[in-house]
């Protein structure tokens, strides 16, 4: 995988089945978050490369062998594709570190995610009957249902997650016989590259995976708006979604929208009535948080707690929130690694000092930590900070941070906690914290969110559907709800006994 990656450093638009530079020759560096360092330069596409490869795929599509692969034979090629991710699973989930500033171990799980999900969707297919038989009333109509490709597919996805979100649209896409153009962050495209060879060696007919790199507002607007694009899905911050939507509308074609959160983690103090359910809901608090320095659509950024263990729990999060050893991802040890980029960094730290302007009272973090070997100073790190007295008017709790900021709030009634979960306008994942069986899935019933744990944070199944209500988006991933999307259903009805109607009489 490395000499792939070597050779295709500058020609890292993939069109029609060749690896190509950008038209206008241009190339961007691609820096380690550890270090500001550049380690890779790969092709900076514009509309005319988007163009190209919408060309390509739209060629693919209508005359091409792909949709009309027999699904077994679909399903193989994805069974084919997880098992080179295996193979490659120790470079990938490296140059995922590299690429995101996640930690080695975080990456070498994404890869095993990613395999996941083109095997999930392998046997979805695979074991899906022909077509839906409806019940016409007479046994002279033959009527069924059928699932189509939608088409030609524009996949823009996002720089956290950068190898699983890209699968996420990327497997169903295949399995249900689209073809697509994938653009993916232009901070963090290595792994996705890596991913079309790997399609490509797995058998995929030329010119059904195709990938643009470039910066959103040339590729991906294009993209989004090109008339020969069937399906756009975005994964990304609510503005660009929004932006995706409107470049959509005019040619009327599918969207679907995945646009992040501002996810609850609702304590109930008999989830601590124990010191072992207090270690573990502090525990999960941490992970919620602070997992990919709280890069994550769903972390669960908002602590909501109950009043009684208020004032420990949040010491206690404090306490292990400042031993969390920040680092290089790939060096050992390291639990949490740096923010992607200096821009990203930039706006953490603002959403920090307003959050303390409006009252908010820090208990830990709060500030870029002392330079270490492992912790260079040219590298876009910052402390894990936790954010205590928070209320729903300050902006650090209305809107996404993205960063390893955790706000706490607290509760004092049932109803009080649902309606804290429940004021924000996304609606993509939450959590209920309680030794009350009842109680938590009553809860957990009450809260509008595409996802709701209870006892645990942040796993998810590629076979239960992933989404949010509100502005979290629009449409699912995974499950049959995210093969879905990737379809259009036909109904074929069939008179197997023709005869005159003679509505008319002449």
């Amino acid at each position: 995988m490395a000499d792939r990656t070597e050779r295709h450093a500058q020609a890292t638009i993939h069109a029609g089945g060749e690896w190509l530079e950008a038209i206008s020759g241009e190339t961007r560096e691609i820096l380690d978050p550890a270090d500001a360092r550049p380690f890779a330069v790969v092709a900076e596409g514009d509309e005319k490369d988007a163009e190209r490869a919408v060309a390509a795929a739209r060629h693919a599509f209508d005359q091409g062998p792909w949709p009309h692969t027999p699904v077994t034979e679909r399903a193989a090629l994805l069974r084919r594709v997880a098992d080179l991710l295996v193979r490659d699973r120790e470079e990938l989930g490296l140059l995922e570190s590299r690429d995101a500033g996640k930690t080695a171990e975080e990456g070498r799980v994404d890869i095993d995610c990613v395999a996941d999900a083109f095997r999930y969707f392998a046997d979805l297919v695979a074991a899906e009957a022909p077509g839906r038989v409806v019940d016409a009333g007479s046994p002279d109509i033959h009527s069924v249902v059928v699932h189509e490709p939608v088409g030609v597919c524009a996949l823009i996805t996002p720089w956290n997650y950068p190898l699983l979100q890209a699968s996420w649209k990327i497997a169903p896409a295949l399995a249900a016989g689209n073809t697509f153009v994938v653009k993916p962050s232009e901070i963090t495209p290595m792994t996705t590259i890596a991913l079309i060879g790997l399609l490509a060696e797995a058998g995929l007919p030329a010119g059904v995976a195709n990938i643009v790199t470039g910066p959103g507002h040339t590729v991906g607007a294009r993209l989004a708006e090109h008339p020969d694009v069937d399906l756009v899905s975005f994964t990304g911050g609510l503005a660009s979604g929004t932006k995706v939507a409107q470049a959509a509308a005019p040619t009327v074609k599918k969207v679907a929208l995945e646009l992040g959160g501002k996810n609850p983690n609702v304590v109930f103090a008999d989830a601590c009535a124990t010191e072992e359910g207090f270690d573990t809901a502090v525990d999960q608090a941490l992970n919620a948080a602070f997992i990919h320095s709280g890069q994550v659509c769903s972390a669960g950024s908002r602590l909501i707690v109950e009043e009684p263990v208020r004032e420990r729990f949040v010491a206690e999060l404090a306490r292990r929130a400042q031993k969390i050893r920040l680092g290089r991802g790939t060096a050992d040890g390291v639990e949490c690694g740096p923010l992607v980029s200096a821009q990203q960094r930039a706006k953490v730290e603002a959403y920090v000092a307003s959050a303390l302007a409006e009252g908010g009272v820090l208990r830990c973090g709060g500030k870029r930590p002392q330079p270490s070997p492992e912790r260079p100073e040219s590298g876009w790190f910052y402390e894990p900070t936790v954010l205590d007295a928070c209320h729903r008017e300050m902006k650090v709790v209305r809107e996404e941070v993205f960063g390893p900021v955790l706000t706490v709030e607290t509760f004092r009634t049932e109803d009080e906690a649902v309606r804290l979960a429940n004021d924000t306008e996304y609606g993509l994942a939450g959590a209920v914290w309680s030794a009350d069986t009842a109680k938590a899935r009553r809860v957990a019933a009450r809260l509008r969110h595409g996802t709701v744990w209870i006892n645990d944070f942040h796993p998810y199944l590629p076979q239960a559907e992933w989404g949010g209500f509100g502005k979290s988006g629009t449409g699912r991933e995974l499950g049959p709800a995210g093969l879905a999307e990737y379809r259009e259903t036909k109904h074929v009805y069939e008179n197997l006994a023709p005869k005159p109607v003679r509505w008319f009489a002449g």
